[in-house]
């Protein structure tokens, strides 16, 4: 993944801050903490003649997602959106911590160390300022009034070694961040069913609306009528 300054944002090796701390496996997380962590990514694709971005948050214990979109921006600024997204929900939420998954190198690298000396650098290298400085910096002042932890997921991991944040969690987050979002919004509990329905439905095989809603009920996951309607509206 090519980053607009490069792989390294313009950084040489011995200028790189190294990983300061990073967070367990989610598999691997105490119960009571699981609640706190967050699967962020984000993706990029072409709308008729427009190129649109989409970040996407997802959360394995409310099996919920959000997810907000733009226009004119690339992928890796979807990535970091999806960082802020996370941190909105951490602050409206009111959690006291934060445990980020994303599988993104350059994202967790720059958590892990490098806004700090982004931050002493006065947002520059080489006098000029660093890609996406403002997003930077929102997310440097919002990480000094909570605590996060960051783990990044390889995202091509092989099968018969993934677990379950690869299995499951990566996987949906990265289906969240291409599926359509009519707006952006922060309405938690209105995207995560129509999140859960399009899954139900693409992973059923397109299935119409009463098999769709039979599979997901005999997989023990409760969908409405409504919610399975309007997703297969929105698929056709």
């Amino acid at each position: 993944m090519d980053w607009p300054e490069g792989k390294d944002f313009g950084m040489s090796p011995e200028e790189e801050v190294t990983c300061a701390e990073e967070a367990p496996p989610y598999n691997k997380l105490p119960e009571n903490e699981k609640p706190y962590a967050l699967f962020t990514d984000g993706s990029c694709h072409i709308v008729g003649k427009h190129q649109r971005w989409k970040a996407a948050v997802w959360s394995p214990t409310r099996r919920v997602a959000e997810a907000a979109e733009g226009q004119g921006e690339s992928s890796q600024f979807a990535e970091v959106k999806a960082i802020q997204l996370a941190l909105d929900i951490a602050e409206r939420e009111k959690w006291l911590m934060l445990y980020l998954c994303t599988d993104s190198w350059m994202v967790a690298n720059a958590l892990w160390g490098w806004l700090q000396q982004w931050k002493q650098s006065n947002w520059q290298r080489r006098d000029k300022p660093i890609w996406a400085a403002p997003l930077w910096q929102d997310i440097a002042a919002r990480l000094e009034k909570l605590v996060v932890k960051v783990r990044h997921v390889d995202a091509h991991i092989p099968k018969s070694l993934a677990t379950e944040e690869h299995q499951n969690n990566n996987q949906q987050v990265d289906q969240a961040a291409k599926i359509e979002v009519a707006q952006v919004d922060l309405d938690w509990q209105h995207k995560g069913e129509l999140f859960i329905a399009w899954w139900a439905h693409d992973t059923s095989g397109h299935q119409g609306r009463d098999a769709t809603y039979r599979w997901a009920r005999d997989r023990g996951v409760d969908l409405t009528l409504d919610a399975i309607s309007q997703v297969i509206h929105q698929c056709e």
